[in-house]
């Protein structure tokens, strides 16, 4: 059975373009903090994937660092905010602020596991 070759070369790429998301501040307040975050390259993926294994050579134990991760992605994904919070605010947020800022941001394991399921 032949394949079509794509046609479009955009269709290949990561969106230039950021969306923007809404975080609620609290549960009794109607204040947002806005959120602007960008589509990872596959590049960008597999870094934020490395920057979770800690292998050590000595003893030859491999430990994984959600947190290295998490703040790579801050630092790589985030593009701006508003009101605007520096990289050092975003990893200071509050754990209700933070966990809506995990939920929107790239999954880097869930890519994995796409690449993988589509592989098959």
């Amino acid at each position: 059975m032949e394949k079509t070759v794509v046609n479009d070369k955009s269709v290949l790429f990561a969106q230039v373009e950021t969306e923007c998301h809404y975080v609620k501040v609290s549960p009794d307040k109607d204040e947002y903090l806005k959120v602007w975050v960008k589509e990872p390259t596959w590049l960008e993926v597999e870094k934020a994937l490395s920057s979770v294994m800690k292998l050590d050579a000595q003893t030859q134990s491999l430990d994984l660092d959600m947190n290295a991760m998490y703040k790579f992605m801050v630092e790589n994904f985030v593009e701006k905010t508003e009101p605007h919070l520096s990289g050092l605010d975003l990893l200071r947020l509050s754990p209700y602020v933070g966990g809506q800022l995990k939920d929107i941001l790239p999954n880097p394991f869930m890519d994995l596991m796409e690449d993988d399921l589509g592989n098959e």
